[in-house]
């Protein structure tokens, strides 16, 4: 059975996970870490892609992205992964799939859930270390709490919602940081992402399912039932 094409919107932002291939590291130190992040940065602005946020983990990559046209999504990782896996192979001396194949999106509602999104994303990274100890982890938390500046990232309206000043959304955010996401809403995110299904209202998803002409929704397992009668 051929593959259904991947959930993707243009103009909305989706959250995105990467995995190294079966569970393998991707990152293993600093200089890895930039090579990746230099890769994302001229990937997305070749293909027009708005970056919200990353996480970079010593075995996945997390990104809120938005494209700007439709098959921008795809090309912007594809872009990093090609980039990012050949710098990665040549300079450890390896060979063969860095990357988990395809990458996994959810499409996600503007308001609430969109900024439920960021902060899953801006999540400090755990664990922050490979099995060696060595620390790669990163998150762009710290362009949105006074740490630095990061002009790849642009801020989604959520967040400037936050406060009237710069001090206000800072320290609005970091409370949201520190209390992080409910338990069941994280299960929920990840589980919309995993699934390729829109995360949102009832009625955002059945607005993705009018606008692509597609079914989003939970299908159960197993062979339909048959019809009594």
């Amino acid at each position: 059975m051929a593959r259904q094409p991947r959930l993707s919107l243009v103009g909305s932002a989706h959250h995105v996970i990467v995995r190294g291939h079966n569970g393998c590291d991707v990152v293993l130190d600093d200089q890895d870490r930039q090579t990746l992040m230099l890769a994302l940065r001229e990937s997305a602005r070749l293909h027009g892609t708005q970056v919200h946020a990353y996480r970079i983990r010593h075995d996945e990559l997390q990104l809120l992205l938005t494209p700007s046209n439709p098959d921008g999504l795809s090309q912007t990782l594809q872009g990093v992964g090609r980039r990012y896996a050949a710098a990665f192979n040549r300079r450890h001396g390896r060979s063969g799939a860095l990357w988990d194949g395809r990458f996994r999106a959810a499409v996600i509602e503007p308001g609430l859930p969109r900024l439920w999104s960021l902060r899953a994303v801006d999540a400090e990274p755990e664990p922050a270390t490979t099995a060696e100890g060595v620390a790669v982890g990163l998150s762009s938390s710290a362009h949105r709490l006074g740490g630095r500046r990061d002009d790849m990232l642009v801020d989604p309206p959520e967040y400037w919602q936050l406060g009237n000043t710069p001090f206000e959304r800072e320290l609005a955010y970091r409370a949201l940081l520190q209390e992080g996401l409910p338990a069941d809403l994280d299960r929920q995110l990840r589980q919309a992402i995993l699934s390729g299904r829109p995360f949102g209202s009832v009625q955002f998803v059945a607005e993705v399912a009018r606008l692509t002409g597609r079914p989003v929704s939970v299908r159960p397992r197993g062979r339909p039932r048959r019809s009594v009668g």
